[in-house]
């Protein structure tokens, strides 16, 4: 059996401090009578290089969370902590990929994925030589003139993580970034997220709907509750790695996808 299920957990246990820490955050809209929680009391703990997803059905606040996280939302209650530290200069430590189209088309790829060392200060020839490594490590070397346009959607979403990484964060946070592609670009762009985030030993959140994606990518799925939105329940994913697309079938991936649908599954029927 490869799946351990855990209580609702406000932290991991470990001796390490935690890269991203949520406390008790929540965040309304409305008042009085009218206020509806899309999230409340949600507490977890990321460990130093650990891959992350959070699942929930529809109107579960996930978004509302991403955007808590990312420094979006400024008004919550609760905290969010990136290696022990809150308020407003974490954000610096948080790079955010979007489910939107979110490349410049006015810039080639390398540009695109130097932008935020220009804006950094960085010298031209200095940024270009970083930008032109991620290319490599995103899998689109020789494609650094190429205009947006000139470039397929999964192209596209690979030159925006790699702008991501270009400013070296501490956290990566991602918004359902595949889910505009088709299903084939989305299994092989998981493979190549994956060997980043074991490359660079990167510390990453992924905010999605799609449990294939989640048991593929994660040491760990957050499953929420409907709305409002909160832990459920915690699965460890112990598939062996290095996982590719090739395992998703398999009868050890079947079981640990059929075990987070059948509690995903309950809360969705909540917002039918």
């Amino acid at each position: 059996m490869t799946l351990t299920v855990v209580p609702p957990v406000a932290g991991a246990t470990t001796t390490d401090m935690p890269a991203l820490a949520l406390r008790g955050v929540g965040k309304s809209f409305g008042t009085g009578d009218a206020t509806l929680w899309a999230v409340q009391d949600f507490s977890f703990d990321i460990r130093p290089g650990e891959f992350i997803s959070i699942i929930g059905p529809s109107g579960c606040g996930k978004s509302t969370l991403f955007s808590i996280i990312g420094g979006f939302f400024t008004r919550y209650t609760g905290e969010v902590l990136v290696d022990g530290k809150s308020g407003p200069d974490i954000r610096r430590s948080i790079g955010s990929v979007f489910q939107q189209e979110s490349t410049f088309p006015w810039r080639t790829a390398v540009d695109n994925v130097a932008f935020p060392l220009e804006a950094a200060g960085v010298p031209k020839k200095e940024r270009h030589e970083r930008a032109r490594e991620l290319m490599n490590l995103v899998g689109l070397s020789g494609f650094e003139d190429h205009y947006p346009s000139e470039m397929s959607g999964g192209m596209r979403q690979r030159t925006a993580i790699a702008r991501t990484l270009a400013a070296n964060p501490k956290i990566l946070l991602m918004d359902e970034p595949f889910a505009a592609l088709d299903e084939q670009t989305r299994m092989l762009l998981g493979d190549k997220v994956l060997q980043i985030q074991q490359s660079l030993k990167q510390t990453t959140l992924l905010i999605t709907h799609n449990i294939t994606e989640a048991v593929q990518l994660s040491d760990r799925v957050i499953i929420m509750t409907y709305r409002p939105g909160t832990i459920k329940r915690v699965v460890e994913v112990n598939l062996p790695r290095p996982r590719t697309s090739e395992m998703i079938g398999s009868g050890e991936f079947s079981r640990v996808v059929g075990e987070i649908w059948a509690d995903l599954r309950v809360e969705a029927s909540r917002g039918m």
